[in-house]
Formats: C-alpha cells, structure tokens, sequence
C-alpha cells in the first residue's frame, strides 16, 4: 500500500497544479462578480501560445532554461487579453455570462486547431523539450513526508503554490481584495463607497484569464508536451473545484488535490497490481460522481457571492 502511494503521490501533484492556478483564476473572477464557465477555452488558448512560443524559440535556443518561462509568461497575457471578450459581453454589454462563457469555449478550440493546422499542418504543436522532474533538496528526505510530496518536482508546483499564497493574501488582506469580494456581494453598495465596480470586475475576469493560460501551459510544459487542441475538460473540474472548495483558497487547494489524485489513480490503475483489480471505468467516473453528491449537498448552504452572474448597472449614463 505505501509502495502505491508513493508511485501515485508526485503525479497526482503535477496533475493538480494546473488544476489549482485554473480553480484560483475563477476564484478571482467569481468573487468580482462574474462567472466564468469560459476557463477550458482559456486553458486551451494558453496551451496554443504557449506551444507556439517555445517551439519557436526552441529551434533557436534549445536547452535554454528561459525559454519555457517565456512560454508561460505569453500564455498567461495572451489568455488575459483574449478573456476580455467575455469581459466586455459580460461588464459592458450585460450578457448572459453563462452563454458568453460557452462562446469563449467554442471559439478558443476553433481558432487554435485552425491556427495550429496552418502553422504545422496537423492541428498539433510538439515541443522539445518541457521541464524536467527533480527532488527537492533537503526536503525530498524527510520520512514519509519527502517521499511523497518533495519527489519527482517540477519548478511550476513551487510558482503555483507561491501564486495560491498570494492570492489568499491579497483577496483578505489587502483593500484590493476587500474592494473585489465587495464587487461580488454587494456591488451598489461597493459603487456608493466609491469603487468603480466594472473595472474592479473587469481585472477579476483578466486574473482569471491569466491564470487559466497559466494553468493550459502547464499542462504543456510538464506532463503533455504536446498541444492537440484540448484539455481533457480540465477547465469545467476547475470549475467544480471551485463550487466544491466553497470559493475559498484553502478548500480550492484540497477539492483540486481530490480530483487530481482521483484522477491519478483512474489513470494509473492499470499498471498497479492493487489497483488493477478495480474496473477502471469505475475508478474514471469516481470524481465527478463525488462532484455531483458533493454540489448536491453543499447546494443549499454555498458560500458563492450573492452578486455572481448577475449584470451590474450603475444607473450612470
């Protein structure tokens, strides 16, 4: 059993990470008061540019540590400008933000498997080299602890986690957090006290933006290597991550580690003697199953912002 633990461990870690930075970017942009279902088209935006930058910049520069950091730097911004579609359907033009964020989705894997098909010819962008897995020194030694959380590492777990601090740092000690968390619960109220709401709302939908191309490179960087115009819905468990950590930093942290070592296992059953015994489509649907029972339960008594979804007017003309 520990055996399996420790071969299961290090890659549920790499696969929350870009599951977390996806869940806190919705976080952001929920708690300024606009939902966003667009994430798994932003991820896949980030992942296109991301593929596109370092392959070219590998062909010149390979073996270059900075290269994959520009690939997620360029990510990042181009997620945050391409999500200000949803931002002025949702802020100015007062959509639906639920069929603004499924537009975001459909035109996001549209234009990169267009643009991927003209840039290679097959839809698909493989880069050469991502990061490299290490231990962490000092740490990786610690007794069971080491083993399990400080082994098979990638840089981006440390700049995620590192993000995650922050961001619980900002949104609840800092006047900008109090000003985008009152955007989303009270944002006439928050209007009254002299805050300007649509563009307090506006940075939430472009943080969220950001860190969704984040998490899509990420996903690039360290387990794919390859982009091929999906995320495997990764986006949408973001999302329920959200709901299920009751849009909270910490309860972020712990739903997306659940689904990302659920997933693992689903992944990985195969190949492990003691898992092999489990029929793996059960193991598969496991986490969404929970996710359903879980949103079931938690629906009545969700800590979601009261304003979420709904279009602000200020009255000012």
């Amino acid at each position: 059993m520990w055996t399996t633990l420790e071969q299961i461990f290090p890659y549920a870690i790499v696969f929350t990470i870009p599951l977390l930075i996806t869940a806190l970017g919705a976080l952001f942009s929920e708690r300024s008061g606009v939902v966003n279902i667009g994430l798994d088209g932003l991820m896949i935006f980030g992942s296109f540019i991301g593929a596109f930058v370092v392959s070219k910049l590998q062909e010149h520069y390979l073996g270059s540590w900075w290269v994959l950091w520009v690939g997620l730097l360029a990510a990042a911004v181009a997620s945050a400008l391409f999500s200000l579609l949803h931002a002025f359907a949702s802020i100015n033009l007062s959509a639906n933000q639920i069929i603004s964020g499924t537009a975001i989705n459909m035109i996001a894997g549209a234009i990169t498997i267009f643009l991927a098909r003209n840039i290679t010819g097959s839809g698909n962008i493989r880069i050469t080299q991502g990061f490299r897995p290490f231990d962490f020194p000092l740490l990786s030694k610690i007794p069971i602890i080491g083993d399990l959380f400080f082994t098979k590492m990638y840089a981006t777990t440390l700049l995620v986690i590192a993000i995650l601090l922050f961001s619980a740092f900002l949104l609840y000690r800092t006047p900008f957090g109090l000003r985008l968390r009152s955007c989303g619960e009270h944002p006439h109220a928050a209007e009254a006290a002299g805050i300007r709401v649509r563009k307090v709302r506006y940075i939430g939908v472009m943080i969220s933006g950001a860190f969704s191309g984040l998490g899509g490179a990420i996903i690039l960087l360290t387990y794919s290597g390859e982009f091929t115009g999906n995320v495997a819905g990764l986006g949408f468990l973001a999302l329920a991550s959200l709901i299920f950590g009751q849009w909270k930093p910490l309860g972020i942290l712990l739903a997306t580690f659940f689904f990302g070592f659920a997933s693992t296992v689903a992944n990985v059953s195969q190949v492990i003697p003691s898992l092999a015994v489990f029929p793996p489509v059960i193991l598969k649907i496991f986490p969404y199953v929970v996710t359903l029972i879980a949103l079931i339960i938690f629906s009545k008594s969700s800590n979601a912002p009261k304003a979420a979804g709904e279009p602000f007017d200020s009255g000012k003309r």
